[in-house]
Formats: C-alpha cells, sequence, structure tokens
C-alpha cells in the first residue's frame, strides 16, 4: 500500500506533503523500511540516539514511509543500552563570572559529553538543563543520578514523570550505575586544571574548549570518535 501523497516518478514512488519542509523522499515498505530504520539508529554512523533523532535520520538520507514514527519509537523503546544519561555536578570551584558549579551529562553508549556552569546546584537549574538536553536530543529511557538533593526532589520527579524518564539512583552496592560520569568529571578537571594553568578563576571561559577531547577522543566500544556519531 502507497501512502496518497507519494507519487510515481521513474518507477519509484516518491513522497511529498505531510513534512514540513515539503522535500521529495523515496517511499519505502517492509523490510527496506526497517533495514533504513536500523541503520540510522544502529549503523555504523548511527548513534543509537532516540526516536526523533532517529526519524529525522531517515527524513535526511531521503526516505519515508507512513509507520515511521510508530516503527522508530518501537525499536528505539527495545534498546535500554540506549536510552541511559548519567548526571552529576562538580564542585563548588572558585567563582568564575559568578559561576561555582558544573553540571555533566554523559551519554553512556555514544559518550557524548555536554556540561553547563552555573551559579547554583539546585533543582532548578538541574531541570532547566535536562529541558534542554531533550530539546536536542530526545529524551533517554533512564537518567542515572546519585542520591543529591538536587536530584532527589518533587521538581526533578515532576520533569521525569513528564517525559516519561526513569530516574534511577546510584548505591554503594552498584556504583558502576554512576561510574561513567565519575569518570568523565574527574578527566574533565584534569583537563580544565591544565588549560586555565595559574588563572584558575578563568575555569568557566575554557569549559567549551575542554569539552573537546571528549568528543575527539577513538571510543572503542563504539568504533569512533562520539563526534563522528
Amino acid at each position: 500500500m502507497v501512502c496518497r501523497p507519494c507519487k510515481l516518478q521513474c518507477g519509484e514512488f516518491h513522497h511529498k506533503g505531510t513534512c514540513a519542509d515539503q522535500i521529495i523522499r523515496r517511499c519505502v515498505a517492509d523490510k527496506e523500511a526497517i533495514d533504513i530504520l536500523n541503520a540510522c539508529h544502529s549503523g555504523p554512523t548511527g548513534g543509537h540516539y532516540g526516536a526523533s533523532y532517529t526519524a529525522k535520520k531517515v527524513f535526511d538520507s531521503g526516505f519515508y514511509w507512513p509507520s515511521i514514527y510508530k516503527d522508530v519509537f518501537e525499536l528505539v523503546k527495545r534498546f535500554d543500552s540506549c536510552q541511559r544519561q548519567g548526571i552529576n555536578f562538580m564542585g563548588p570551584f572558585r567563582s568564575s563570572k559568578g559561576n561555582k558549579y558544573i553540571l555533566v551529562a554523559v551519554d553512556y553508549l555514544s559518550k557524548w559529553v555536554e556540561a553547563k556552569a552555573l551559579l547554583t546546584n539546585d533543582a532548578r537549574v538541574v531541570v532547566k538543563f535536562l529541558k534542554s538536553l531533550f530539546s536536542q536530543f530526545g529524551t533517554p529511557k533512564a537518567i542515572i543520578s546519585d542520591r543529591g538533593t538536587h536530584f532527589c526532589n518533587d521538581q526533578f520527579s515532576r520533569v521525569m514523570a513528564k517525559y516519561g524518564v526513569n530516574h534511577r539512583l546510584s548505591t554503594a552496592y552498584h556504583p558502576q550505575t554512576s561510574g561513567q560520569v565519575e569518570v568523565t568529571n574527574r578527566r574533565l578537571k584534569r583537563i580544565l586544571e591544565r588549560t586555565v594553568g595559574e588563572n584558575r578563576a578563568s575555569w568557566s571561559d575554557k569549559l567549551e574548549d575542554a569539552l573537546w577531547p571528549f568528543y575527539t577522543a577513538f571510543k572503542t566500544s563504539i568504533g569512533c570518535t562520539p563526534y563522528h556519531l
């Protein structure tokens, strides 16, 4: 079955109409659609991202089928390892442009790191940071954190419930649940210390530069750099 907006061109059906950009895309179905979906999600350049971003990769690759959003949601839902992020605070540090803390988030599969310099370490800034991540990368299946009050509070819980994200807490019995973000924090601190030298008050200006080694370092687990994904 071919969706109504599709037209036959050069022996193939092409779609134009429901996508906002009005770009003509080749209509696919059945096994070909699933193969394309798997390639865009978990192929060499897939990145194992969330449903929205994976669907965008399919569109950007020039393909369309009517049930794409349903299919991509079902696919991503089956990959628990694709849907975990760790989050933690660093600091307090010497004030830098009013900032004393760094909030760090790590994607457990792609190893992508996001970090933001902040004045405080309360629930309000955590929620704002996460909403920004969700809008950019999609929502994970689980957020893993320690038991700090900036993560364990009603405001944080409401946001997790709103976006359908499971909040998992690290424990002394399962330190691996927060291990990746803690390793990232230690490495980020070392890089910042070397970058700022004696001018410790400049660390907030150097934070973005300090993230580049994370993006460009080859990761054996994914077979490339996080930046490549």
